[in-house]
């Protein structure tokens, strides 16, 4: 399972990547990104963000020096290195586990258009033959366990198997997409994206 910290770093790496902002501007398109449940903290962006200064995957500009980067206040800015787009090439181009576990999923697809199509088509399929794991395992105990738990209990589970199904259709139609995109014909589009499966 990826750390918190790798999951930051990649996140803020794919930000800078599209330009450079200030530490606020980071915490704001974060929280949105990681939604309510994994809202981030100044404690842990900052440390997060001094050790990929160390690691010279980001730079600190004054923000008079950037344009288009507007502060009513002199914060600092933080701007990509051509190490950190490197890094930021490579940990997109990683296709794996990681790639596709609830932690860092979401955040490789917001960035999926920095991504070459093979690379999404791998990960889209490794998160949804992960999920249908999750979803037969998931859809037996709940065969065995629906006659000895109460109707909260069930409808808890019934509602964590309609989830994973959701996103499994969901993952199966962006699928189709890219492989039509890769054929050249035109594919049907996307469901909207669902809620995020629950950890198991």
């Amino acid at each position: 399972m990826a750390r918190r910290g790798e999951t930051i770093e990649l996140a803020v790496l794919g930000l800078l990547h599209e330009g450079p902002m200030h530490g606020y501007e980071l915490r704001k398109r974060l929280n949105l990104m990681l939604g309510w449940g994994r809202l981030l903290s100044y404690g842990s962006l900052y440390p997060a963000l001094k050790k990929m200064l160390r690691g010279s995957l980001i730079a600190e500009v004054a923000p008079d020096q950037v344009p288009g980067v507007a502060s009513r206040r002199q914060r600092i800015v933080y701007q990509l290195t051509d190490k950190g787009a490197a890094e930021f090439e490579r940990l997109m181009s990683e296709v794996g586990p990681t790639a596709w576990e609830d932690d860092n999923f979401d955040i490789r697809f917001r960035f999926f258009s920095s991504t070459d199509m093979e690379i999404r088509l791998r990960v889209l399929e490794g998160r949804r033959s992960r999920l249908q794991e999750r979803l037969d395992r998931v859809q037996r105990e709940l065969a065995m366990t629906q006659k000895e738990v109460d109707r909260y209990a069930a409808e808890l589970q019934r509602h964590g198997v309609e989830s994973v199904e959701r996103e499994v259709r969901w993952l199966s139609d962006l699928i189709n997409a890219e492989r039509g995109a890769r054929t050249d014909t035109p594919p049907p589009p996307p469901s909207p994206a669902p809620s995020p499966a629950g950890n198991d």
